[in-house]
């Protein structure tokens, strides 16, 4: 377990953050926080008595305030992320790794001290058979959409933004690959959700897997993914190297590799995030004549990558969050 002790210290170092208190349990959390009125709160998932994401469901409605988790490798920081938090920092496995947990750390609690909280929907976690949406009947047999590439790529706030617009999709959506930024060994479980709630297949990508109708590929951590063109067929490379705009798997790297080698019609989407990866890539997608969409500064919860893209000429068209599906789907339909 990480010490709350070394968590303050390390967040006290910054100049930009001041510790105002701590909690030892949720209860000690719902009596202090009005009285300290925090910017940001960091929280364990789990916790003694309530957990935090039972914690979450009650207290972010009322009281909007932004939540990064610390948590070990665990599934349940996805419902915590449903349940409105806004980010997440995975606990170090050793003291090794503590100086890099308390920089990481310390950059989404900046980070999140600009953030929105996201209104939880009602009906999240619901499952494929219970979702409905105009958007998500079939493409059906349409050639013109085997030839199409989609990238997605979104940062703090994306793992629910993007859940959002997938499961408003069909089945046989083109091809698709998605960057979310995210530590190692949480992307293959981010994928395997999405798979669980979408209708179309969704996995974390392995080096060489082909593009396909029907398929989505999250982009492993800590590896660069790139598309690459093998004939008149799109395969992902996955691969060790430096990181691309600050992150390694990047947006850049993906949308530029888009941009340069992909030959058939193809779609960027950026959505929330901080800083400015993807905006640059998009443009370059635009250049060569993608459909590009940005999600609106109204339905982000940080709003830097699309803000970014906005503002240098990449976005042909802003959308919120929930709209997003439903203007690719119109675009798609005008390829037929």
């Amino acid at each position: 377990m990480v010490a709350r002790s070394m968590i303050i210290r390390g967040l006290s170092a910054h100049p930009g953050i001041e510790v105002v208190g701590y909690a030892i349990n949720t209860l000690d959390a719902k009596l202090k926080i009005p009285k300290l009125n925090p910017d940001v709160i960091t929280m364990d998932v789990e916790m003694p008595g309530k957990s935090g994401i039972d914690f979450l469901k009650e207290y972010l409605p009322q009281h909007p305030i932004p939540v990064i988790l610390v948590s070990s490798l665990n599934l349940k920081v996805f419902d915590a992320l449903d349940a409105g938090a806004v980010d997440f920092v995975r606990k170090p496995a050793s003291q090794d790794n503590m100086d890099a947990f308390v920089t990481a750390l310390t950059q989404k609690v900046l980070i999140a001290s600009a953030a929105k909280v996201r209104s939880v929907p009602a009906a999240a976690g619901t499952s494929p058979t219970q979702l409905s949406s105009p958007f998500s009947a079939p493409l059906g047999q349409a050639p013109a959409l085997d030839q199409v590439l989609i990238g997605l790529g979104a940062s703090t706030g994306g793992t629910e933004a993007t859940l959002e617009v997938m499961k408003r999709l069909p089945a046989d959506i083109p091809g698709m690959v998605i960057v979310q930024h995210m530590p190692p060994g949480f992307t293959k479980m981010y994928a395997d959700r999405l798979n669980r709630l979408c209708r179309m297949e969704v996995r974390e990508a392995q080096n060489g897997d082909e593009l396909h109708r029907g398929l989505a590929l999250v982009a492993p951590a800590d590896l660069q993914a790139r598309v690459v063109r093998i004939g008149s067929k799109y395969t992902l490379s996955c691969m060790p190297g430096e990181k691309v705009s600050g992150h390694r798997p990047s947006v850049d790297a993906l949308f530029q590799s888009m941009s340069e080698v992909v030959q058939c019609r193809m779609v960027g989407i950026i959505m929330t995030g901080m800083g400015q990866d993807g905006a640059a890539g998009l443009l370059a997608m635009r250049k060569k004549g993608a459909y590009t969409i940005g999600q609106d500064k109204e339905s982000s919860v940080v709003y830097g990558m699309p803000a970014v893209a906005h503002e240098i000429g990449a976005v042909c068209i802003q959308a919120s969050c929930e709209n997003i599906a439903g203007v690719l789907i119109r675009h798609l339909k005008l390829l037929r």
